[in-house]
C-alpha cells in the first residue's frame, strides 16, 4: 500500500526494548535487500536501553551491527522481576490485587 502511494515507511522503535530488535531490520535492508543507507531511517529513543541484555549502539547517527548472536530482544532478569505486574517492586501497592479470600 505504501509503495503504491509512494509513501516512505519507517519502523517505529520508541518503546522499551523496541530499538534493539529493529536494528536487525536496518541490517537486513542494507545487507540483503537494498545495499543502501541513503533515504533510510529508523526511529530511535535515547532512554530505556539499560533494560536490554545486549543494548544497541549508535555511532555518528547510525545503528551499529549487534555484537551478540540473537535478535537482541532479551530483557535483563532484574528488569523482568522489578516490573512484573502486579507483584513487581515498581508497581505501587494500590495496583496489586487483594489476595483471594478462602473459606
Amino acid at each position: 500500500m505504501a509503495a503504491k502511494l509512494r509513501v516512505r515507511v519507517f519502523p517505529h522503535a520508541g518503546g522499551v526494548g523496541l530499538c534493539e530488535p529493529v536494528q536487525h531490520l536496518a541490517m537486513a535492508d542494507y545487507v540483503a535487500i537494498s545495499g543502501r543507507m541513503d533515504e533510510r531511517a529508523i526511529a530511535y529513543v535515547e532512554h530505556l536501553h539499560e533494560h536490554s541484555v545486549d543494548p544497541l549502539e549508535v555511532r555518528q547517527g547510525r545503528y551499529r551491527a549487534p555484537s551478540a548472536a540473537g535478535f537482541s530482544a532479551q530483557m535483563r532478569p532484574e528488569t523482568l522481576t522489578r516490573y512484573r505486574f502486579p507483584a513487581g517492586a515498581a508497581w505501587p501497592p494500590i495496583a496489586r490485587p487483594a489476595p483471594l479470600k478462602t473459606r
